[in-house]
Parts: C-alpha cells; sequence; structure tokens
C-alpha cells in the first residue's frame, strides 16, 4: 500500500509526537514535585509542632497541585489526540489514493470525526456506560452501505488502554499515588532521622527546573517520586496516540472495503517486540474481526490495508517487489535496508538532518534493520502536532 519512506516516516513522526507531548505532560509534573521539594528545605530548624504544620501544610498542597495537573494533564491530550485524529485520517486517505491509478483515486471515501472523538476517547469509561457502537461494516451488512462515514464519540468510548483504564482516570490515579509516595518518603525520612537535603535527593534524584534533554533524559535524572511517574507518563501517552491513530486508520479502511477488504498487522518498529506483536506480524484480517495494536503499553505496532486489485480490475505490482517512493523494491528488503542505501538529503528528510550520523553509525554496528529499529526505539526527538501538520499537508505525505 505505502511506500516504506512514507509508512515508516510517518510512525517515526507519530514517536516523536508522542515524545513531544509526554515531555510537556511530564515537566508539569516534574515542576510540582521541585517546587514541593524545595519547600521541605528549612524544616529542620522549626520545633516540632510547627514541622508537623508545615509538612501537613506542604503535603496538601501536593495533593491538590497533583490533582490539578492531573485535569489539566487530560485537556492537552484531549486536544492533541483530536488535531492527530483529523491529520491521520487525511494522511491515511492519501495513501490510499496513492495505491490506485489516477482513474480511481476519487472514489476514495473520506472519513468525518466527531468533534467530541478524542474527548471520549481520554474521559469516558466504557463501563460506567451501555454503549453499543456499529461498525460501518456491520451496518452496511444489515443495511446497505452508508452514505457518510464516522469516527463518533460512541466509538471513541470503546477505546481504553491496555489496562482498561481511559487517560484520565490513569493521570488522576498517578496523581494519587505519587502524593502518597512523596508523604511516606518525607515522614519515612524524618522519622530515621535523615536531613532534608537527603530526603530530597530520594525524592528527585538530580533533577531541577528546566532540565534539558529528551522525556527519557529527564526521567533517568529523576528520583522516587519522579523517575517511574516520568516513564508512566510516556508509556500512557505514547499508548494513547498510538490507539487514536489506528482507530483513524482503521476507519478510513473500513470506509473504502471497495478498495480493501482486509489489512495486514505490522509489528517491525520495536527493538523488543513483544511475543503477541511477533506472533500477530504479518497476519491479514478482516475489517472489524481482527486484533488491532495497540496490544500492550508502549505498543508501535501499526496496521497496512491489503488492496484488493483483483475485486478493482487491475493489475497488482509484480510478483517478488514491493513500491517505493523511488520505484519498487525487493519484497524482502526492510526499511532500513532501503534507507540506508538512499542519499544523506533523503536520510534527512526521513530521520532529521542530526540524526543521519547516529543512523549510519548505528548501521555499521548493527546493520541497517536492526538500526532502524533501534532508531524509532531509542529516538528521543519530538514533533509538534503544528510540526507534523507542516509534514503532512493536508493530509499528504511531503
Amino acid at each position: 500500500m505505502s511506500t516504506p519512506a512514507e509508512l515508516y516516516r510517518n510512525a517515526i513522526d507519530l514517536n516523536r509526537f508522542s515524545n513531544g507531548v509526554a515531555k510537556r505532560i511530564a515537566r508539569t509534573y516534574n515542576d510540582l514535585i521541585l517546587d514541593a521539594v524545595d519547600q521541605l528545605r528549612g524544616i529542620d530548624e522549626l520545633s516540632a509542632p510547627s514541622k508537623a504544620a508545615r509538612l501537613r501544610a506542604i503535603l496538601a498542597q501536593l495533593k491538590e497541585s497533583l490533582n490539578g495537573w492531573a485535569g489539566s494533564s487530560t485537556i492537552l491530550a484531549v486536544e492533541e489526540l483530536q488535531g492527530l485524529t483529523l491529520l491521520q485520517s487525511e494522511f491515511v486517505e492519501d495513501q490510499l489514493r496513492k495505491a490506485l491509478p489516477i482513474e480511481l483515486r476519487d472514489q476514495i471515501r473520506s472519513v468525518q470525526i466527531s468533534p467530541q472523538f478524542a474527548q471520549s476517547v481520554a474521559t469516558v469509561d466504557p463501563t460506567a456506560l451501555n454503549v453499543v457502537s456499529l461498525s460501518d461494516d456491520l451496518q452496511a451488512a444489515v443495511t446497505g452501505a452508508p452514505t457518510t462515514f464516522q469516527l463518533t464519540a460512541a466509538q471513541g468510548t470503546t477505546i481504553t488502554l491496555p489496562n482498561g483504564k481511559v487517560l484520565e482516570k490513569s493521570f488522576r490515579g498517578l496523581a494519587e499515588s505519587q502524593a502518597d509516595l512523596f508523604a511516606k518518603t518525607v515522614r519515612n525520612g524524618l522519622l530515621i532521622g535523615e536531613s532534608t537535603d537527603k530526603i530530597a535527593k530520594d525524592l528527585k534524584g538530580t533533577l531541577r527546573f528546566g532540565q534539558p534533554g529528551s522525556a527519557r533524559q529527564i526521567a533517568q535524572a529523576g528520583g522516587k517520586v519522579t523517575a517511574m511517574a516520568n516513564r508512566q507518563v510516556m508509556a500512557m501517552v505514547r499508548t494513547s496516540i498510538n490507539q487514536v491513530a489506528n482507530a483513524s486508520s482503521q476507519q478510513v479502511y473500513e470506509a473504502n472495503q471497495d478498495v480493501t477488504k482486509r489489512y495486514r498487522y505490522v509489528a517491525t518498529l520495536d527493538s523488543r517486540t513483544s511475543p503477541i506483536c511477533q506472533a500477530l506480524d504479518g497476519q491479514e484480517f478482516d475489517y472489524g474481526k481482527g486484533p488491532v495494536p495497540p496490544q500492550h503499553f508502549n505498543c508501535r505496532s501499526t496496521t497496512v490495508p491489503v488492496i484488493d486489485y483483483e475485486g478493482l480490475g487491475i493489475p497488482p505490482p509484480k510478483p517478488g517487489k514491493r513500491r517505493s517512493s523511488d520505484g519498487l523494491v525487493p519484497a524482502d528488503q526492510t526499511y532500513g535496508q532501503w534507507l540506508s542505501n538512499q542519499s544523506k538529503a533523503v536520510k534527512a528528510d526521513v530521520l532529521g538532518p542530526e540524526k543521519v550520523p547516529y543512523f549510519n553509525r548505528l548501521s555499521r554496528k548493527y546493520g541497517p534493520s536492526k538500526a532502524i529499529r533501534k532508531f524509532v526505539s531509542e529516538d528521543g526527538s519530538e514533533l509538534t502536532l503544528d510540526q507534523l501538520k507542516r509534514r503532512y499537508p493536508s493530509g499528504k505525505a511531503s
């Protein structure tokens, strides 16, 4: 369906996008912790009653602040996810058009995205509602093909994180557990006579306001109540972005079942691919009848439509070949192999200019196929939604 550069660059860009969103949310969380840690300094000089009162005030303020962080993080995530949903659906529509001869491209149908789709994904607990969402292919079987295809708020309520929770509930649970962990760490430290400097280091590690680096590097600098929390934020954000991107893609595919009746599960972008994704990789399923990513937290798998060339009455690509941005390449050639043979300009366009030397070094050390997987897993670079829109104007890959 898609050329290697478009398919894999989209996956890399989504990973960078999740890095950026997660970093913004984690930074806000970290600042609250750092502020609370700073307030601890000096309580050693207070008398016992005053110290206890001051500590209670600090802990109560932190709990309230983290609760507010959970709410604002949900609002931010909803805004970013909604924008991504629109962008990804347009991108996939464009890829379907490119897979067809020019004279057939006008038959690709668009999907209408509900303004409340991302809101329902992030905030509506499906266990609290009696929601039945009839997929488009089932509707078509019962009532005939629909005149419009939609990704509705009701469909959004069926999407949860792999643990069954929605993003809002996960943020609130994280805020509550970390406030409790902060309080426990401080109280235990004071009981055994630790100084506030020692307690502060346990809480925040070497983290400081405005900590430079990627989301992963910032997490690595953290302490007991920042490092793990930052990693959890990264996992929740990355998984949610994978969910809405795949939901958008699947809905576009389902809207165009006269062009594609099946999809292929692709699990090629994670250097630590899970057993379940290893088993699903390469398998084909009818729309609405097979598994879709994410199958677990931090899942980077995706789906690719299988074009029904026979049903369309057009010749498929030559056997043993697959399309690439510069023609046809061997079917068994991986994206890493393809990319390693491209010019510096092409590599810079796909990976970003500053990352080309890093990719080349990994290629020499591990081979190009493993290099691209390690790159996608380890690359900490970021993209904003506006940057994604510039890369894919009107849904078209640049």
